[in-house]
């Protein structure tokens, strides 16, 4: 009678639980549909506080304690779930209820955690408009131009490569890297960042099958890389995760954030992985837009540049298969369900922003 009355107890604290973070949540909705408030207070306010609080802290760590999270919690789910099938097959109905609605207060813990250390950076004002880089009214002749722009920019920065530089260490690429973020900071108030760094994921293996080349950690703040993926794509995708420490949410902006902090560079490597990036990102949009322009442009790549497009393409389709395919739907709602609809495809409106960064250049005498 004793534990009955216990797990009564217990299974009407976690439903009051669960409905006061439920309306938690619902107020944290209505929040995100206020851009300007989320700049003011959270992006410009508490944010640069948790960086401030966290970076340091955490920086201290060679390894990343946010993948040690991960490993943590996904021992803990297998476990979870092996207990609620012991208690059905018990027929222990009560106690599966209250350990599942244990679970249930876990996740949207979680979730208000995600966003209160960094998540709400998903809701601010675009980039594009911060930056003041909302010009994106360009046609297909302008697209073409920035194009060609970029891969003379790139066949130039491959040229200028060494043996030496293509057997950079990672641990010199991401500190080339990270005096990059640094400088751009300083630089500008609107990338200003603080202790950024860049650590080695843990979970490379994986992330190799998932079709990932890094990722960022909101509850630990740490930006983490795939450190087997080819060495000319590392040092931009270093960049690209440490603009999320920034407060940079959406993928496009990492990525204009990635090739601004790599052409402004001057270490050879991380000056042409941001052109490098850049001709993809272009050559795709202006795919959909003029084919036949793409065509053209196509022989403008140098052998070098293109043999580089060559061994990244078969390096990521060596690992495709289910895990790539599940994960891309997985993330793709993850993308729509965080203030950006167009999903993976938002990726390439990178393309919307270094448009309007070359305007001038298109448009000059």
């Amino acid at each position: 009678m004793m534990l009955y009355n216990n797990e009564t107890k217990l299974l009407r604290k976690r439903l009051i639980t669960i409905v006061a973070l439920t309306f938690t949540i619902f107020l944290l909705i209505v929040l995100s549909s206020h851009p300007q408030l989320i700049e003011r207070d959270y992006s410009e306010g508490l944010y640069p506080f948790i960086c401030r609080v966290l970076h340091p802290v955490l920086n201290i760590f060679p390894f990343s304690i946010g993948d040690l999270l991960y490993i943590v919690v996904i021992i803990y789910l297998l476990y979870a779930f092996f207990c609620l099938v012991k208690l059905a097959f018990k027929r222990q109905f009560k106690s599966a209820i209250v350990f599942f609605l244990g679970i249930v207060i876990g996740f949207q813990a979680g979730l208000l955690i995600f966003y209160f250390f960094w998540g709400l950076n998903y809701f601010r004002p675009s980039a594009g408009e911060r930056l003041n880089l909302r010009d994106t009214n360009y046609t297909t002749a302008d697209l073409k131009a920035v194009t060609a722009m970029l891969i003379d920019s790139a066949n130039v920065c491959r040229e200028r490569l060494t043996p030496n530089d293509l057997l950079q260490k990672n641990k010199d690429i991401y500190n080339n890297a990270e005096q990059a973020i640094r400088k751009l900071s300083n630089d500008s108030v609107h990338f200003r960042t603080y202790s950024p760094g860049i650590k080695p994921s843990m979970l490379t293996p994986l992330l190799n099958y998932l079709g990932t080349s890094g990722y960022y950690n909101p509850f630990t703040g740490e930006a983490q890389i795939n450190y087997e993926m080819p060495v000319f794509d590392r040092p931009v995708v270093a960049c690209h995760e440490m603009s999320h420490q920034m407060g940079f949410g959406a993928e496009d902006e990492a990525d204009f954030v990635g090739f601004i902090a790599g052409a402004r560079s001057h270490e050879h490597l991380l000056r042409y992985s941001a052109y490098h990036l850049a001709v993809d990102e272009f050559m795709h949009a202006l795919r959909y837009r003029d084919s036949l322009a793409n065509k053209e442009l196509k022989l403008r790549v140098s052998k070098a540049v293109h043999q580089d497009f060559v061994i990244e393409r078969a390096y990521w389709r060596s690992y495709q298969g289910r895990a790539n395919i599940l994960s891309g739907i997985f993330y793709d709602n993850f993308l729509k369900a965080n203030n950006q609809p167009q999903g993976l495809a938002t990726y390439n409106r990178m393309v919307l922003l270094v448009m309007a960064l070359y305007r001038n250049k298109v448009h000059s005498p």
